[in-house]
């Protein structure tokens, strides 16, 4: 999530103590026997929780210390819990004076599979199709508001309302997204955003968009919780598909349990007076930098509403590494997309991405940094550079690609210009350990939506998708791309973000059949469908190498390689009608005879032909 700066009056956030008439909460919720990590830290959250002492008694599981901080709301027990400990449920004895009682905490069995039937990774293999949960269909119209929530208002007519999409919808619409070729989803958060509404821009909003958490433990209800959730993650897997999480680590919203109630002053990113972040990413990678400009980028806060947690903090880090391993063995994820990654602390990312790789090794991750470079987009990810910190993140959201394809589908053709920068851009791959693990893309729910972006130009259109379906990398379709939609962040993000035609019972069109498309909707579908369903059985494309070519007058072809298959992508972005001559392309060509143009099925005898401006193909080279 990437936002401008609003200027909203603040009250600054200090140690509050409330005292909730509630049951003590535990986090995590609960654990499984057979982890690798035998350390555990619960938090204990309850009404002077801490005027009592504590006692475990359970063959394998030891209470190791009794952390009491300043809140005495909160304890902190850390525990160990051995490879001889087996499934059951721990009596956690609480002692004070003038009473005792007892919280009983359930040990489950480790769910076998890791690694191939969940934890499975995401690869250059996949397709990953990012949706809103909330714009993209209701499936169950009985969840739409709960009257003891914050925000109880849902209306469509309000773009800055919730409109109701749930995961009901998402499941109920699995097989369109498996007919497009999509082998991953992804979602914007679907932990709790219990948020009572903002003022932004002079604007009462909801957190629809999900990166304001209450409490990761609980999946929104509005959203159908928890058990609708790891029904979801049945059902893609099932169809052999994969599930990745959106993972915020920087922030919480401010009406969050542990923000309303504060376990240590330390908890959050404090300052004199609210400091913002600059949202500068430079001076993490700047050896000329501040400190303070440094801290500013980091601490900074993202938003009033969004408070910046520090990482830096024992408890905190705790917390949030847990909650990421205790996500993905309880919904059996394979992956997580993080948000917002170079505003969090740069030694806290390394060892949470290190702590879930270690219980799950195949587990894909890939960290939002939004920047314009290449340099310091590989800084913020697994890299060849020679510098005094090393990020460990396997890939990045591969923003200075995405910035040089707009430019090669809409500037001019010159030295530096046009794709031009396509192809210097990826010549500069050398700066990543692995580029082919990152993430990319040509929209998402915080950019314009590419279709506005190109003109609504349909022939520029099937070059941005040839592109995005055959370059290196693990491409990210953006719902609703694959049927034009389309509009800029004008006024506000809520442009890009509406709702998916048909995802209503109420809609009077319904794209998520043939019948329900226009016929440029219709046929971009199709174009979309067929090129990633050739993709996903292609090893020249899930698992092959990347030849490129110097563009000549807006010329730009490539290679996608296997020992088994070979690919060939030609693009046209110049203005005059241009001959393709096949003998500069020998060392990739040697040995074939034929062309078969992917989405046509023709054969065509491998020699030179003209392109017309604007023409993009996709050939299989054939012997």
């Amino acid at each position: 999530m990437h936002m401008k700066k609003l200027l909203i009056p603040f009250v600054f956030l200090l140690q509050v103590t409330v005292l909730f008439a509630q049951e003590t909460a535990v986090y995590p919720t609960h654990w499984w026997t057979g982890m690798k990590n035998k350390n555990l830290q619960l938090m204990l959250h309850g009404p002077n929780i801490a005027q009592n002492t504590f006692s475990i008694s359970y063959p394998g599981v030891t209470l190791v210390k009794t952390n009491k901080v300043e809140n005495k709301n909160y304890v902190f027990l850390d525990l160990v819990i051995s490879a001889a400990a087996k499934p059951g449920t721990v009596t956690i004895n609480l002692k004070r004076t003038g009473g005792s009682s007892t919280i009983n905490y359930l040990l489950k069995q480790k769910a076998p599979g890791a690694g191939t039937a969940y934890a499975q990774g995401i690869t250059a293999a996949d397709l990953v199709y990012l949706l809103m949960p909330d714009r993209f269909a209701n499936g169950e119209p009985a969840n739409d508001a709960f009257a003891n929530m914050r925000d109880t208002a849902k209306s469509r007519n309000n773009p800055f309302n919730r409109h109701g999409g749930d995961l009901q919808g998402v499941i109920k619409n699995l097989d369109y997204m498996q007919e497009l070729g999509v082998t991953a989803l992804w979602m914007t958060p679907v932990v709790e955003n219990d948020m009572a509404r903002t003022m932004e821009g002079g604007v009462s909003r909801s957190t629809y968009h999900g990166y304001a958490f209450t409490n990761q433990y609980q999946v929104d209800r509005r959203l159908g919780g928890n058990e609708t959730y790891k029904q979801l993650g049945k059902e893609l897997h099932k169809r052999g598909m994969k599930l990745i999480q959106d993972a915020v680590y920087n922030h919480v919203g401010q009406d969050h349990f542990f923000i309303r109630d504060m376990p240590m002053k330390e908890w959050v990113n404090q300052w004199p007076q609210y400091t913002n972040t600059s949202y500068k990413d430079q001076p993490l990678v700047d050896p000329y930098a501040s400190d303070i400009d440094r801290k500013t980028s980091v601490s900074g806060w993202f938003t009033p509403f969004l408070v910046d947690l520090n990482q830096r903090n024992p408890y905190v880090a705790n917390f949030l590494i847990q909650y990421a391993i205790w996500a993905t063995q309880e919904f059996e994820l394979d992956g997580w997309r993080v948000d917002t990654y170079f505003y969090s602390d740069p030694e806290f990312l390394n060892k949470v991405n290190t702590a879930l790789l270690t219980e799950f090794p195949k587990l894909g991750i890939f960290g939002e940094a939004w920047v314009h470079t290449v340099i310091n987009s590989a800084f913020f990810a697994e890299n060849n550079l020679k510098i005094p910190f090393k990020h460990n993140t396997p890939g990045v959201t591969d923003f200075p690609l995405y910035f040089a394809m707009l430019d090669g589908l809409n500037q001019p053709f010159g030295w530096t210009e046009g794709v031009n920068k396509v192809y210097s851009t990826l010549a500069q791959d050398i700066a990543y350990k692995d580029p082919f693990r990152n993430s990319i893309f040509l929209d998402n729910h915080d950019l314009d939506r590419i279709y506005s972006v190109i003109g609504e130009d349909f022939d520029k259109y099937k070059m941005a998708m040839n592109w995005l379906l055959t370059q290196r990398g693990i491409p990210q379709l953006y719902y609703g791309t694959e049927i034009l939609m389309k509009n800029f962040k004008n006024p506000s993000d809520a442009e890009v973000r509406r709702d998916f035609p048909g995802g209503w019972p109420d809609d009077k069109e319904n794209k998520f059949t043939a019948a329900g498309r226009k016929q440029k909707e219709g046929e971009a579908f199709q174009f979309v469908t067929k090129l990633a369903n050739f993709r996903k059985a292609s090893p020249a494309l899930t698992t092959g190498k990347l030849m490129q070519y110097v563009p000549e007058n807006g010329l730009y072809t490539y290679f996608r390689y296997s020992p088994a298959q070979t690919v060939m992508v030609i693009s046209h972005t110049g203005k005059e009608e241009i001959k393709v001559t096949m003998a500069r392309f020998s060392e990739r060509t040697k040995g074939f005879t034929k062309l078969r143009n992917i989405q046509t099925g023709d054969v065509l005898p491998l020699q030179d032909f003209t392109v017309q401006p604007k023409e993009s193909f996709v050939f299989e080279l054939l012997k």
